[in-house]
């Protein structure tokens, strides 16, 4: 399970206001090359979104097909479902959420995204995309336009090689949902929820052990398949038996391993 999503304590705490049920959609359009001084060589999230072994000139090829990183306000909309595909995103600053509506208008959370994952691989295979992609906090995003990544593919390796990672990356992040809905109970969802976020977080030089989580419990429950009442009361429960301590959405985690046995 990999989507999961926080950041660091000392990230100011943002509240949330009420979603609306249909986001603001930020019209993304591609534009000229990137020409910012703060371009994938000195991004600090390169090492997980950008191929590895790349040689200076095939950097600076795929730096140029990337379109200058865009801002997007909290609550606004990069695509929507049914919106052909043109672009994937990668998140450089920030955190989205993936969601589905239910035909009586419920929303189901499908993912959470953190600076340096990619959105909108689920629009490869219709050519359409099959969620929307809502932005939890003020971010920044950088936008390559999927024909000229699939003509670099066909000419540099290593990018094609990223890209078939990316793509099994989505494979198993969706079987792992499913093992998660299909065979743990209440408990065992919040705990890996917990562990996973952490490993992620270790992952992008943050602290594994205390964090801010950028979601609300009810988006964590719609994620996990419970109820947001029952994703409290775990995290109250973890908090007894001593395996961690939570404050709101400051989380801090004393006994990893407690966790990792729940």
């Amino acid at each position: 399970m990999s989507d999961v999503l926080a950041y660091s304590v000392p990230a100011p705490a943002v509240v949330f206001p009420p979603m609306s049920p249909a986001p603001r959609v930020v019209p993304i359009a591609v534009q000229a090359p990137r020409k910012d001084t703060l371009g994938c060589t000195a991004c600090s999230m390169r090492s997980i979104c950008m191929p590895q072994g790349l040689t200076p000139t095939e950097l600076q090829r795929i730096e140029a097909l990337i379109c200058p990183s865009r801002t997007i306000k909290q609550g606004e909309t990069i695509y929507r479902a049914n919106d052909s595909f043109q672009s994937i995103y990668v998140v450089r600053v920030g955190s989205f959420k993936t969601v589905v509506m239910h035909r009586d208008g419920r929303e189901q959370v499908t993912g959470f995204h953190l600076a340096g994952d990619s959105l909108g691989l689920d629009g490869v295979c219709s050519g359409h995309h099959n969620c929307d992609a809502i932005a939890l906090e003020d971010s920044k995003m950088c936008i390559i336009p999927f024909h000229l990544l699939e003509a670099m593919c066909r000419e540099v390796k290593a990018v094609q090689q990223h890209v078939h990672r990316m793509m099994g990356g989505e494979i198993v992040r969706e079987s792992s949902q499913m093992m998660l809905l299909g065979t743990m109970s209440a408990e065992q969802r919040v705990a890996t929820f917990l562990l996973n976020l952490s490993d992620r977080l270790r992952m992008r030089g943050y602290s594994p052990a205390e964090f801010y989580l950028r979601m609300t419990r009810e988006e964590i429950g719609s994620y996990l398949g419970i109820k947001l009442e029952t994703v409290s009361r775990m995290l109250s429960k973890f908090q007894r038996d001593g395996l961690l301590d939570a404050h709101g959405k400051n989380i801090r985690i004393l006994d990893h391993d407690g966790l990792v046995r729940v």
